[in-house]
């Protein structure tokens, strides 16, 4: 079995320290910092900006709901809108008609 020498141990740190050491700047011959612009200072700007807390709604009373409801056409509105939606032949036209949504009829069962 191979043992390796405890000088190859310390020689593998020390090589890696002297690579690190390479790869730092050249210090300025004058001692003097370089002379850089001061970086732009950034605004702050909060993440709570433009918040607006909650406020409990004051709830509408079921009655005018209803009469609401009913003077826009209830349930009928929304059965007159999908009607419209259909084509002639009856079946229904959206963006994903064509695609599969459509259920084959049973074997042994009719269409009306």
């Amino acid at each position: 079995m191979f043992h390796p020498l405890p000088a190859v141990w310390l020689a593998a740190p020390l090589a890696a320290l002297a690579v690190g050491a390479a790869a730092q700047p050249a210090p300025d011959p004058a001692g003097a910092a370089t002379s850089a612009a001061a970086p732009a200072t950034l605004p702050y700007i909060s993440a709570f900006e433009g918040y607006r807390s909650f406020k409990d709604e004051k709830p509408v009373p079921w009655r005018e709901a209803n009469e609401t409801a009913y003077r826009r056409g209830g349930w009928r509105a929304y059965a007159n809108e999908a009607s419209a939606a259909k084509g002639p032949d009856g079946e229904a036209r959206n963006e994903h008609s064509g695609m599969g949504q459509a259920m084959p009829t049973p074997p042994g069962k009719e269409r009306p």
